[in-house]
């Protein structure tokens, strides 16, 4: 073999190490605090074919409640722009992903902004949601580089110089009865979008359009 099949081999082999690399779900590393707890958090597959972090409890069923309150998505912690990810595009993600969700629930529930404007006698869910990373890699992001909302971080570069990054959206949310205080379902999932061609190329709210409809049609099944 000469030089440069050794080399063409070598990238080869290099490449698919790095693929093989990208975690599907949320490194409990990776975890932002914005849950109180992830305790019992389990891997499920999802309709959609997406592998999520989730907690349901037993015997909980999304038909005995009427009405869920929800106002938008939290950017957690507090949002730190970066060359990549600035801030109109964290808060088109938070506006996009907020509408998609309220969607969704609007179909089999009543959506409230607070608990105060839930109808007496509501059976009612308090539903929180947080976008927290976001970033564009080739190896998935590593404990270190957990710069919440504000991470774009992650660059690696192999032997043949720049490469095609994964870009990922980090969210977590869960469900409280809001008559009992206690919670009823969790969920940690990492969402993949578009994939860039560079470690240069800014993240873009389109890039992730696609993939936040796979997550609100796993949520529509859900709640079924």
């Amino acid at each position: 073999m000469n030089m440069t099949r050794k080399v063409l081999a070598g990238v080869v082999f290099s490449s698919l190490l790095l693929a093989g690399c990208v975690s599907k779900v949320t490194e409990q590393s990776q975890f932002s605090g914005f849950l109180p707890s992830y305790d019992g958090l389990q891997e499920v597959t999802t309709p959609s074919g997406a592998t999520v972090l989730r907690w349901m409890a037993p015997g909980f069923k999304p038909s005995a409640y009427n009405t869920v309150v929800f106002k938008q998505l939290e950017l957690f912690p507090a949002p730190q722009p970066t060359d990549r990810v600035d801030l109109k595009t964290l808060q088109e993600l938070q506006a996009f992903t907020s509408l998609s969700a309220k969607n969704v629930l609007s179909q089999k529930f009543l959506v409230v902004p607070t608990l105060k404007a839930a109808p007496a006698g509501s059976r009612t869910l308090i539903m929180r949601v947080a976008i927290t990373g976001v970033s564009a890699s080739n190896e998935g992001m590593k404990w270190y580089e957990v710069v919440p909302v504000a991470a774009v971080i992650g660059t690696v570069s192999a032997v043949t110089g720049i490469r095609d990054q994964n870009t990922e959206l980090f969210l977590e949310a869960d469900m409280v009865d809001a008559a009992t205080g206690l919670p009823v379902m969790k969920v940690v999932r990492k969402v993949f979008g578009k994939t860039l061609d560079n470690d240069s190329q800014a993240i873009k709210t389109d890039d992730f359009k696609a993939a936040i409809k796979g997550v609100t049609d796993d949520m529509n099944a859900l709640l079924k």
